[in-house]
């Protein structure tokens, strides 16, 4: 029987959305914005850094916040249990910089994620890991002759999604939803583990 391996998303499925954390934090608004409402992650980034840039928030402003947060309820047990089972990895569009704190809590789950560019301890850019770096994940996994289960909530998240073997929406909003039908949508990490479990 083929092997099989779990891929998620990380904010919004086990960790808080970062950037909603740091709008709060800085009393900007501009920067609840994320990847459920933009589907252009190089747009979004862009909107975002020049946000920063304008109020003069530094890297060490935004890790300040990042520390203060706390994985989702019940994350931490749905992880531990999901990983008795099969192998886990995180494909998520954070950046090293910010993932460190929140993956510690999470005991150190395999994480693929981007890089920030900081210019005299502002952010200026970012690196890519690669374009589209969860769906083609999920891909090279196949190619490694896995069968992908994976769960994200958000249109980032939709290619990973559709290239998997079976892809699960969890706590996505309704926009997200409606767009995308024929992805099965579950309200609670319980009920994802249900549905791993069945097909295992």
């Amino acid at each position: 029987m083929q092997q099989t391996l779990v891929t998620l998303d990380m904010e919004g499925v086990l960790t808080p959305e970062i950037w909603i954390a740091v709008a709060e934090r800085t009393g900007i608004p501009e920067l609840r914005r994320t990847t459920r409402d933009e589907p252009d992650y190089d747009k979004l980034m862009r909107y975002r850094i020049e946000i920063l840039d304008r109020h003069g928030i530094t890297l060490a402003q935004i890790q300040e916040v990042i520390g203060t947060l706390r994985p989702l309820p019940g994350a931490l047990d749905f992880l531990n249990t999901l990983r008795e089972w099969v192998p886990v990895i995180i494909l998520s569009d954070t950046f090293e910089q910010f993932a460190a704190p929140l993956m510690s809590q999470l005991n150190w789950p395999t994480l693929f994620c981007h890089r920030l560019e900081v210019t005299r301890g502002r952010i200026s850019g970012y690196v890519l890991r690669q374009p589209d770096q969860k769906k083609k994940s999920v891909l090279a996994l196949k190619s490694l002759n896995y069968r992908v289960l994976s769960a994200g909530d958000s249109y980032n998240d939709t290619a990973m999604l559709l290239a998997s073997d079976h892809g699960f929406l969890i706590h996505a909003p309704d926009n997200v939803k409606k767009a995308f039908p024929g992805l099965p949508a579950v309200e609670s990490h319980a009920e994802l583990l249900g549905k791993i479990r069945e097909l295992l």
